[in-house]
């Protein structure tokens, strides 16, 4: 176990750029020792929250002046493969924000310039570490195979919100970029591999390009007889009225992650807070009497505490920092990281061919 202080580089200075380094700034023996970010309005105003941090509009040239134990990515997709591996081959370790890459080869490289570099790799898998979705996973697994799993995410994104959003589409749809951790939560419910996908998508403006999509939806199919969909619109016509369902049947009965109806929920599918939070989980069981009537009542269960977006990124980045210290073995998370990808990105291809694709 490393007992020495583990130096970061923070590369992007966004909102989980922010969030991350805002982890670091708390965590002991861990000290950041730049900020990368093309923006100078943004790594300024980040290193005087943190205390007056160095700053660098390069990432190769932050490298190789602050030469850190380790690297944290958190820029736009398309520069995510190339950071990681130019930081592996530096001698750091990785994070790096969901999607690992823009293609499975690409997700591929990294993998094995980590595994040639012996550093650890580990990717934005956010939910991985909120205690409520540990527990929701959990729960899923008592219900028996197969699984029926039902999920999206749609936000009414406007203003600074849709832009960001619009800059995403440059180069992936909402279930490319999403989808991948909901993907990864069907996976580890089922235990089982995906075998299929068939999804559909639409344009619904004209502010992205002709072959692009703000809305789409993916059906996956699993080694188990599993199957799950997943839902991801962004942008100004979005609907609020069910932005938010993560629910789950097998023959033992469901389990549904359950939202407050109090009050008006227009706005809170842009809220990023708003994605994560489990607050209750709604337990129904399927056992029945002679006359097919059910025998048990629904639960309602408490989940664990609750974390804000920081909170989430700090449990996220201390097992990051774990890993190192303790040398913890990464490779079924790397593996994943892949795999899902592979997932997303045939559902794109799904889309834009209208064919059912099989995975290999």
């Amino acid at each position: 176990m490393r007992n020495d202080t583990i130096s970061v580089l923070v590369v992007g200075c966004g909102n989980m750029g922010t969030s991350h380094a805002r982890a670091y700034h708390r965590l002991d023996d861990v000290t950041i020792v730049g900020l990368v970010s093309r923006g100078p309005e943004s790594r300024k105003r980040l290193s005087e929250e943190l205390g007056g941090l160095p700053t660098f509009d390069n990432y190769e040239q932050a490298l190789k002046k602050t030469q850190p134990d380790a690297v944290s990515i958190n820029t736009y997709q398309g520069t995510h493969a190339e950071y990681a591996i130019k930081g592996l081959e530096a001698g750091a370790h990785v994070f790096v924000e969901k999607p690992l890459a823009e293609t499975v080869e690409e997700a591929q490289a990294v993998v094995d310039a980590a595994e040639k570099a012996d550093k650890k790799l580990l990717v934005g898998y956010i939910l991985r570490h909120h205690p409520g979705w540990k527990q929701f996973v959990a729960e899923s697994k008592k219900l028996g195979k197969p699984l029926v799993m039902r999920m999206n995410l749609n936000q009414q994104s406007t203003g600074p919100e849709w832009q960001v959003h619009k800059n995403l589409m440059s180069a992936m749809s909402p279930i490319v970029d999403c989808g991948v951790h909901y993907v990864d939560m069907m996976c580890q419910m089922t235990e089982a591999d995906p075998t299929a996908v068939h999804a559909i998508g639409a344009r619904l403006t004209e502010e992205i390009d002709e072959d692009m999509y703000n809305y789409g939806q993916l059906q996956v199919t699993f080694s188990d007889g599993s199957v799950g969909w997943y839902e991801s619109g962004w942008g100004p016509m979005i609907s609020e009225t069910a932005y938010f369902i993560k629910d789950v049947m097998g023959p033992g009965g469901s389990v549904s992650i359950t939202k407050s109806t109090e009050g008006d929920p227009r706005g809170k599918s842009a809220d990023i807070e708003e994605h994560t939070q489990v607050n209750t989980l709604l337990v129904h069981h399927s056992d029945v009497d002679e006359n097919s009537k059910l025998t048990k009542e629904d639960e309602l269960l408490e989940t664990p505490d609750e974390p804000g977006h920081d909170e989430l990124c700090y449990f996220e980045q201390q097992h990051f920092i774990n890993a190192i210290r303790e040398d913890l073995d990464l490779t079924d998370h790397m593996r994943a990281a892949v795999q899902t990808l592979q997932v997303v990105l045939a559902c794109d291809e799904s889309v834009k061919t209208g064919k059912r694709i099989t995975l290999k």
